[in-house]
């Protein structure tokens, strides 16, 4: 028998997180964390502190001519998209998980797909249908004889219609948290409803619907952020909203000081969101009933009012994904031999290797910052990685601004040391380069796959921890050989879900990529912008194809919950 030293063992109760044998390297951790976390957080202080410079004549006018649109078309745009991601989402949600009607397992799972689009190449979908020259009024015009003066046809590029193209890619937001809350319902509470005599619609607007209040408003929440950072489809759509005004001003007017300062207006709009969300939180006081306890029994639907369900689950499926993902398999069908060529698989690499990229590094700091908080819960390492968790709810073109401006400045000050004590210039050794992307990415993306990690992470128990440090292991080594084995699904998740993330980014590779530089997304944007909707199609579909696995990935898990869980 191997005789333990006696270094090795403690007294019970003390947990070897607070010994001194331990203090220095959780020191060091705390550090590492905090320093992680400003680190991540440079974009948006550096935004903040640009847009503290003294006003110059390009900001005044914009205040004198279209900073009022610019907020007002926000603004619409962000209680339309609201609006509109509750009316589809939540009766979807209702259906599927409180109802049984044919059909009901394949919506659960199919109504997640639109997630897998990016919603700047659906509106290009839909506006080669539904645009003056495409196929659905042309046919009208042959049909009828119609000329162009002889009819009215709602304009696809417009603040309604980019509402329409978001609410139809947003909506699983709302969807996933909605039924997450209805199956989460106290049976005892909807039966004691019906023995009251509440019919089910009764049941629905007066005790389930307003007992997923949080669920809903956490959902919108993140949807009005998402149509917040959207730049594809309003600047395609002509809407005049915060991002493509940042664009404006960086690259039409070469103005960094008043692009910092619409961002940061930007950013405040995103805060007081956050904000509300947050105190909605605390005011209210819902409680769910506990994982042992049953679901409520599902409301049977037949004839009619089944037919009705299944058609309300398949409308969204329908325009949110499939008329999308069929136009683009017929437009790739069509263009595939002048498109499909050695530029194409030079640019699928470009996206493929940077996602990768990006992805690694993301779950390598997240594995830093979630460990780091649960090995020293302090409370300056939580508000560390709290800070550090709020990357996701700040738009790409914010994040782009925030990494631009600091490694340009960098530079600068190193091509002039250079040039002054060697005579000659660096050139541009981070911002021009791909570790200004990676570093926007990362700083975007982290949310993502810090909150699969941390999910993974509280089932894993404390005592663990404990009894493979009081067996030598360093913090370190209980990382590697403990932890992450155990979380192979939660990083596998954390991956795949930050890759397709970096994949769909069209803002900040758009304003970091390096010259000559081209990603999928690019190429889609630029195709698209030049109207060759066709030509697009085969980079957008690629795109696409990419995103689903993930979202199968997370209806799977999903299918596997149980109420509490």
């Amino acid at each position: 028998m191997e005789i333990i030293p006696s270094r090795t063992f403690f007294r019970p109760g003390l947990s070897l997180r607070k010994g001194k044998r331990f203090g220095a390297r959780t020191d060091r951790w705390t550090l590492l964390v905090v320093g992680t976390a400003i680190l991540l957080a440079l974009p948006v202080l550096t935004v903040f502190a640009t847009a503290l410079q003294p006003a110059g004549a390009v900001w005044r006018h914009l205040v004198d001519t279209v900073l009022a649109d610019y907020v007002a078309d926000s603004m619409l745009l962000m209680l339309g998209v609201g609006a509109g991601t509750l009316l589809i989402g939540v009766p979807a949600a209702w259906l599927t998980g409180v109802c049984e009607f044919p059909g009901r397992r394949l919506f659960e799972w199919a109504l997640l797909l639109p997630m897998a689009i990016p919603a700047y190449i659906v509106a290009y979908t839909y506006t080669g249908l539904l645009d003056f020259a495409g196929p659905l009024q042309t046919g009208l015009r042959e049909i009828f004889g119609w000329t162009r003066h002889d009819y009215w046809f709602p304009a696809i590029r417009s603040l309604p219609g980019a509402v329409a193209m978001l609410a139809l890619v947003l909506y699983p937001y709302v969807y996933l948290l909605a039924r997450a809350a209805f199956l989460e319902q106290s049976a005892a509470v909807l039966e004691v409803s019906r023995s009251l005599g509440a019919g089910p619609w009764r049941r629905f607007f007066g005790v389930a619907l307003p007992l997923t209040r949080p669920s809903l408003i956490a959902g919108v929440s993140l949807v009005q952020m998402e149509a917040l950072a959207d730049y594809g489809t309003v600047q395609y759509f002509g809407v005049g909203t915060f991002t493509t005004g940042i664009f404006r001003v960086w690259f039409g007017m070469g103005d960094a000081t008043a692009a910092a300062q619409l961002a940061a207006l930007l950013l405040l709009f995103v805060f007081a969101l956050l904000a509300l969300e947050r105190l909605s939180r605390r005011q209210a006081r819902f409680h769910h009933t506990s994982a042992r306890q049953s679901r409520p029994p599902r409301l049977p639907l037949r004839g009619r009012f089944g037919g009705l369900a299944v058609l309300a689950c398949s409308m969204p499926l329908l325009f949110g994904f499939l008329i999308p993902a069929g136009v683009l398999a017929a437009w790739a069908a069509r263009t595939a031999p002048r498109v499909l060529d050695e530029r194409f698989l030079h640019l699928t690499a470009n996206s493929l290797l940077l996602a990768a990229g990006a992805a690694g590094l993301a779950l390598l700091l997240a594995l830093v910052l979630a460990y780091g908080r649960r090995l020293r819960p302090r409370p300056l390492v939580r508000l560390a990685v709290r800070g550090a968790g709020l990357g996701y709810a700040v738009p790409g073109t914010v994040i782009a601004i925030g990494v631009m401006l600091p490694f340009a400045a960098v530079d600068r000050s190193v091509d002039d040391w250079a040039r002054a004590w060697f005579g000659m210039s660096t050139g541009l050794l981070l911002s021009g380069t791909l570790a200004a992307l990676l570093f926007a990415y990362c700083a975007r993306f982290l949310p993502v796959a810090l909150h699969s990690v941390e999910a993974g992470l509280t089932r894993i128990r404390p005592s663990m921890d404990d009894a493979a440090r009081a067996l030598g292991a360093t913090p370190r080594a209980v990382l590697w050989r403990v932890h992450v084995p155990i979380l192979r699904g939660s990083l596998l998740t954390a991956l795949l879900l930050v890759f397709v993330d970096v994949l769909k980014e069209l803002p900040a590779t758009l304003i970091l990529r390096p010259f000559n530089f081209n990603t999928l997304a690019v190429r889609t944007y630029e195709l698209a912008a030049d109207e060759r909707l066709a030509d697009s199609a085969g980079y957008a579909l690629a795109i696409v194809l990419a995103g689903i696995g993930p979202v199968m990935l997370l209806s799977r898990a999903i299918g596997r919950a149980r109420p509490g869980q």
